[in-house]
């Protein structure tokens, strides 16, 4: 926890306080966001999230929006294309489970069947949590665990429980502001 009322992680990097301030935690209902955020975390596993974040428009121009129906179709030449980008994370495990995840997310039945999915882990609304500070949140729950077993069996990849709890934090299904926080009763 800050002075400024925030949680801890976000620092005082002007682009990391935006991102608390306006996205975290924010329940994402769009199936598509939803996927597009899914696929960043798990670019981000190994980095520091402000790392995605400082690329995420160059990441936007080089997936073409995040638009799976497109991405599902791409190939070896994409892949190369995609490696030689500087201006993303050129791993070639994180591109080519991009790939794959998004002919998952089609085959789960695209955005609203992705969206209900999501949600109903949830039962369609934010879990609320009580934490007093960030060293009570918790990398990974049973939830996450769960979530991420169900994706994997889906065939989507890099969305272990680590990177599936971060995702759920990041896009609502949970409300892991700290209790400090002024976004935490906010999004209560």
């Amino acid at each position: 926890m800050t002075e400024t009322g925030r949680c801890g992680w976000c620092g005082d990097d002007p682009l990391y306080v935006a991102y608390h301030d306006t996205e975290w935690g924010v329940p994402e209902y769009d199936g598509r966001a939803l996927w597009e955020k899914l696929v960043l975390d798990g670019f981000q596993a190994g980095l520091a999230w402000i790392t995605i974040l400082r690329k995420r428009d160059a990441f936007r121009a080089a997936f073409e929006g995040f638009e799976p129906a497109t991405i599902a179709r791409w190939g070896d030449a994409d892949v190369a294309r995609l490696l030689a980008d500087p201006g993303i994370v050129r791993h070639r495990g994180k591109i080519e489970a991009t790939i794959g995840n998004a002919r998952a997310w089609l085959d789960l039945g695209g955005s609203e069947a992705f969206a209900d999915r999501m949600w109903a882990y949830v039962d369609g609304a934010p879990l609320q949590t009580d934490r007093a500070s960030l060293a009570e949140v918790p990398g990974f729950t049973p939830l996450s665990v769960r979530v991420s077993k169900d994706l994997k069996k889906a065939g989507f990849r890099f969305c272990g429980p680590t990177i599936t709890y971060a995702w759920m934090q990041a896009t609502g299904l949970v409300n892991d502001h700290v209790t400090t926080c002024h976004r935490h009763t906010q999004l209560r």
